[in-house]
C-alpha cells in the first residue's frame, strides 16, 4: 500500500504540475494580448490617425479599407487581415502614396513590430465552425463533380473521351477563385439532361454487341476502362454468349454481379452496399426480358451508376455524431485523386482506403508521391494552373486580325498547352515553384518555338529548351498571359501589371473610382504620343496614381513582347522603352531584371501561391484557422529548396484537408443511417428522377428494336413467300 500511496502522491504532483503549467500558459497569453491592445491605444493609434485616416476613414476608404474604425485595442485585434495587409503595403513604400506625408523610420518601425507580435493564436488543429467562428456562414461542402473532374472520370472509367457538343454546361467559379468550390456548382436540368444521355451512350460504346473479341485483345485499361479488368476473359466471353432469355446460369449470374459491383466500387469511389447492390441487380433482372442479350441487360445497371449521386457529387455523408471528425479513408482518398488528378481514385488508392492504411502518415505520403509521378497529374496543369493564371477562358481571346493576322485556333491552342504543360512540370518534376517566377527555360513544340523565334524544329513535339538571354522563363513571358492580357489591338502595361499583382504577388488593386475617365483609346493608338506618355499622364491625376504608380512599371517591363507573345525591339517605329520604377525605389529594364525583382518578392509569392492551392484542394473560400496550413508550407518550402511536392504534401496532410466540421441536422438521423439533410433528400429525389428516366430509356429502347426484329423478321418471311410463289 505504501508503494501505490507514493506513487498516487507522484502523480498528484505531476498533475498538478502540469495543470498549473496550462494555468500560466493561459495567463500569459492573455497578458501579451492585453498588452498587445494597449500598445495599440498608446503607440499605433495615434499614428494611424494622424498619417492614415486622412485616406482610409468611412468617407473615403481608399483601397476598400476603413482605419478609422479601429478606436480601440479589442476592435484592432479582431482585425488581423487588414493589419497585415496594411503592413505589406507600408513595406513596399506603397502607403502613404507619393505626395502625402510619410510615415517616419521610427513611426514604420513602430507599426511594423506592433502587427509582428501580434499575439499567435492556435488555429493549426482547428476548423472553422459555429463553435469557433462568430456568425459562422459555413459552406456548400457536398459538390458535383466539375465539367473536367467528370470528363476525367469517365476516361479513367470508360477509356472514352465525351462526345462533342454532348458535354454538361460549364462551371463558374467561386471561394479562391476556381471551380471547384461547391457554392457555384449548381445542378440544372441541363446538366441532368447530359448526364443521362451520356450514361446511355458511354456505356453502349464501352461494351458494344459482337465485339467482345476487340474488347479482349486490347490490352490494358486502353478500351473499355477499367471494365476490362473487372471480369476475366473467359468470364466476358460467358456474358456476350449468354442469352436474356434463360439468364445463362448460376455462373453468368456470378459474373454480372461481379461486374456491377466492381463497376459501382469504381465508381462510386467506395464498395457499395448490399442494399445499393441489390437494388442494381433488380434493374438488371428487369431489363433481362426485354433485351436481347445478358450483356444488353447488364449495360443497364452500369448506366444507372453513372447517373446515381455517388458518381456524380463528392458526397461525404454526415454521420451521426457532430462537430470535427476526420474523414473516412474512402472520403480522403477521393479528396487526395481530385486535388491532384482532378478525377477519381485509381485501383491502388482505392485498395488503400479499403484496407485502411491511409491513417498511416508515412503510407499516406508515398501514395501522394506516387500520385504525383503519375501521368495523370498532368491535370494540376490545366485545372489548377489555368485557373490560377487567369487562363481559364483563354479559348474566348480574339486578338485583332488585322494587327495579328499569324493568330489562330491552331497557335492559340498552343499557347494554352504551353501554359499547362509548364505548370504541371513544375510539380511532376519536383522543381522550385520560383521557376514560376523566373525559369530559365520555356516548354514548347516546334510551331510556338517558331513564334517565339526560338531554334527548333517545325514538327518538334512538347519539350523543354532552355533560355539563356532572361527574356522568357515563368509565368508572366507565357505567351498565353500576354495575349489575354492585352487588348485586341495593342498591348497593354496596366493589364499586364495587374495581372502581376494580382496573380503572382497576391496584392491586388481596388476597382478605379467612379467616374475616372479611362486611357483614350484613340489617342493611344495615334502616332501622337507613346502609350507610355498617354499613362504618365494617367498617373498625374491623384485619384489613379496610387494604384497605377503600382501597375504601370510592371506592365511596362513586359513591352517588348506584342499582343501575341512575339520578341519586339519596336513599336510603330519607335523603340521600346521598358524600364519601370516601382514606389518602393526599385528600377528595372526588361523582362530579365523584372523577374530579379519578383524573385526579390518570393515571400509574397509564396504565401499568395500557397493560399490558392490551398483554396483549389479544400473547395471553399479560405478563413482564419487556414492561415496555420500557408504559413507552415511556406516555412517548410522555404526549408527545403522551394521544392513544388513539398506544398503538395504539406496541403494534403493538413488538418483542414483531412478532417470535416459536421453541423447538426434537423431532422435527426434516419434508421437507414446518414442524416436527413435537405442535400441527401436532394440527392435521394435526384437519384429516383434518373432512375425513372433511366427505365424509361431502358423500356423505349427494348420496344424500338423488338420493333425493328419483328419487321425484318416480316420482310424476310415476305420474301421467302415471293420466291415460292
Amino acid at each position: 500500500m505504501r508503494f501505490w500511496r507514493e506513487r498516487f502522491d507522484w502523480l498528484s504532483v505531476v498533475l498538478c504540475l502540469l495543470c498549473g503549467a496550462s494555468a500560466v500558459s493561459a495567463d500569459e497569453l492573455e497578458a501579451k494580448v492585453a498588452s498587445w491592445k494597449k500598445d495599440y491605444e498608446s503607440r499605433v493609434l495615434p499614428i494611424i490617425r494622424e498619417r492614415c485616416q486622412q485616406c482610409h476613414n468611412a468617407e473615403k476608404s481608399e483601397g476598400e479599407l476603413d482605419l478609422s474604425k479601429f478606436t480601440t485595442g479589442d476592435q484592432a485585434y479582431e482585425a488581423a487581415d487588414a493589419w497585415e495587409r496594411t503592413a505589406r503595403r507600408i513595406r513596399l513604400n506603397e502607403m502613404p502614396p507619393q505626395g502625402s506625408p510619410g510615415l517616419s523610420d521610427r513611426q514604420k518601425a513602430t507599426f511594423q513590430k506592433w502587427v509582428d507580435t501580434r499575439p499567435n493564436q492556435d488555429l493549426c488543429s482547428q476548423l472553422a465552425s459555429e463553435e469557433t467562428q462568430s456568425w459562422y456562414r459555413g459552406y456548400v461542402m457536398s459538390r458535383r463533380l466539375t465539367l473536367l473532374e467528370y470528363r476525367n472520370a469517365v476516361r479513367d472509367l470508360l477509356g472514352q473521351s465525351l462526345p462533342a457538343g454532348e458535354e454538361p454546361p460549364v462551371d463558374g467559379a467561386g471561394g479562391e477563385g476556381f471551380d471547384t468550390v461547391g457554392d457555384a456548382l449548381f445542378t440544372s436540368t441541363l446538366h441532368t439532361e447530359a448526364y443521362l444521355l451520356l450514361a446511355d451512350r458511354l456505356v453502349d460504346h464501352a461494351l458494344p454487341a459482337g465485339r467482345m473479341e476487340q474488347l479482349l485483345s486490347a490490352g490494358g485499361e486502353q478500351f473499355g476502362g477499367v471494365l476490362r479488368g473487372l471480369l476475366s476473359d473467359s468470364q466476358w466471353r460467358l456474358l456476350d454468349a449468354a442469352v436474356a432469355v434463360d439468364g445463362g446460369g448460376a455462373e453468368v449470374q456470378s459474373a454480372v454481379r461481379q461486374l456491377i459491383a466492381g463497376f459501382a466500387r469504381r465508381a462510386w469511389r467506395r464498395p457499395a452496399t448490399e442494399d445499393e447492390l441489390a437494388r442494381l441487380q433488380q434493374l438488371y433482372a428487369a431489363s433481362q426480358p426485354r433485351l436481347s442479350s445478358v450483356l444488353a441487360a447488364a449495360r443497364q445497371p452500369l448506366k444507372a451508376v453513372l447517373v446515381s449521386p455517388h458518381f456524380l457529387f463528392v458526397v461525404e455523408t454526415e454521420p451521426d455524431k457532430t462537430g470535427v471528425l476526420p474523414l473516412t479513408e474512402h472520403q480522403l482518398a477521393t479528396r487526395l485523386a481530385l486535388f491532384l488528378w482532378s478525377s477519381i481514385p485509381d485501383e491502388e488508392l482505392l485498395a488503400a482506403a479499403d484496407a485502411g492504411v491511409l491513417a498511416d502518415e508515412q503510407r499516406y505520403r508515398q501514395q501522394i508521391r506516387r500520385m504525383l509521378s503519375d501521368p495523370r497529374s498532368a491535370s494540376l496543369g490545366e485545372n489548377f494552373g489555368l485557373q490560377w493564371l487567369g487562363l481559364r477562358n483563354f479559348g474566348g481571346v480574339q486578338p485583332d486580325a488585322g494587327v495579328y493576322p499569324q493568330y489562330s485556333e491552331l497557335l492559340a491552342g498552343d499557347l494554352r498547352e504551353e501554359a499547362v504543360q509548364f505548370v504541371s512540370g513544375v510539380f511532376c518534376e519536383n522543381r522550385p515553384l520560383t521557376d514560376l517566377l523566373a525559369a530559365d527555360y520555356v516548354v514548347v513544340n516546334g510551331r510556338l518555338a517558331q513564334h517565339y523565334g526560338l531554334s527548333l524544329p517545325a514538327d518538334a513535339g512538347w519539350q523543354r529548351v532552355a533560355v539563356l538571354d532572361g527574356r522568357r522563363g515563368g509565368a508572366a513571358t507565357l505567351g498565353a498571359v500576354l495575349t489575354a492580357a492585352s487588348y485586341p489591338r495593342r498591348t497593354s502595361p496596366v493589364l499586364r501589371g495587374r495581372w502581376i499583382l494580382d496573380e503572382l504577388l497576391g496584392t491586388p488593386v481596388p476597382p478605379p473610382p467612379p467616374g475616372v475617365p479611362p486611357l483614350d483609346q484613340s489617342v493611344a493608338e495615334s502616332g501622337s504620343q507613346t502609350l507610355r506618355q498617354r499613362l504618365e499622364l494617367h498617373r498625374q491625376k491623384p485619384e489613379c496614381a496610387s494604384c497605377h504608380d503600382r501597375m504601370d512599371p510592371l506592365g511596362f517591363g513586359l513591352e517588348n513582347f506584342d499582343g501575341i507573345g512575339r520578341w519586339r525591339e519596336t513599336d510603330a517605329g519607335q523603340s521600346i522603352d521598358a524600364a519601370g520604377r516601382l514606389p518602393s525605389g526599385e528600377q528595372f529594364a526588361g523582362p530579365a531584371e523584372l523577374k530579379a525583382v519578383l524573385l526579390g518578392r518570393k515571400g509574397d509569392f509564396l504565401n499568395h501561391f500557397s493560399r490558392k492551392m490551398l483554396g483549389f484542394a479544400l473547395g471553399r473560400e479560405l478563413n482564419k484557422f487556414d492561415t496555420c496550413v500557408v504559413e507552415t508550407s511556406v516555412k517548410k518550402l522555404q526549408e527545403n529548396g522551394y521544392q513544388s511536392q513539398i506544398l503538395i504534401e504539406e496541403i494534403a496532410c493538413s488538418y483542414p484537408f483531412r478532417n470535416r466540421y459536421y453541423k447538426k441536422s434537423d431532422p435527426p438521423p434516419d434508421p437507414a443511417g446518414g442524416r436527413g439533410s435537405r442535400l441527401f433528400q436532394e440527392l435521394q429525389r435526384f437519384s429516383e428522377k434518373a432512375a425513372e428516366a433511366q427505365k424509361k430509356a431502358a423500356e423505349e429502347k427494348a420496344a424500338a428494336e423488338k420493333a425493328a426484329a419483328e419487321k425484318a423478321a416480316g420482310e424476310q418471311r415476305s420474301e421467302s413467300s415471293d420466291g415460292g410463289s
